[in-house]
């Protein structure tokens, strides 16, 4: 049984989390790994979800303000051991929620083209791809993603 907690970017689980998370993006990114890190940082992020199975942190997301209306989806990353059981997609939905009771009307998104499993969950989702956005303009690794709330 999964269990998502509400929380923020200080909780320890989480920053572990990240240390896998970042991990995984260097060995998939590769020389490229330096310039998305830039836009990794916890400065504005205040709103963390972190998924439990039987009180062990495998997942987790985050988001963060773009903008009035819109919230930008970060550091979303489940445990290799925790793939495929549709953790991913509760860590979404329950951010998707949150950021709707914040007063979001959009999620927004980026994510790299050599993640293959977050550019193909993302669609099953319900986003959509849109063109990049600052910071991301021109970027030809990134593909950025939206959807209504």
């Amino acid at each position: 049984m999964i269990t998502l907690k509400r929380t923020d970017s200080e909780n320890a689980d989480f920053r572990h989390l990240l240390t896998f998370l970042d991990a995984n993006l260097a060995a998939n990114d590769g020389d490229e790994h330096w310039f998305f890190a830039q836009f990794n940082t916890l400065d504005d992020i205040k709103h963390v979800v972190i998924a439990y199975q039987e009180n062990t942190p495998v997942g987790c997301g985050a988001i963060k303000a773009y903008s009035t209306a819109q919230a930008e989806v970060k550091r979303v990353f489940v445990a290799e051991q925790a793939r495929n059981r549709g953790i991913a997609s509760q860590i979404m939905h329950e951010l998707e929620h949150w950021a709707k009771e914040l007063g979001f009307t959009e999620c927004i998104l980026e994510t790299g083209i050599k993640q293959l499993e977050a550019v193909q969950l993302y669609p099953k989702l319900g986003y959509h791809n849109i063109p990049n956005y600052e910071p991301y303009v021109g970027v030809a690794l990134s593909v950025c993603f939206a959807k209504k709330l």
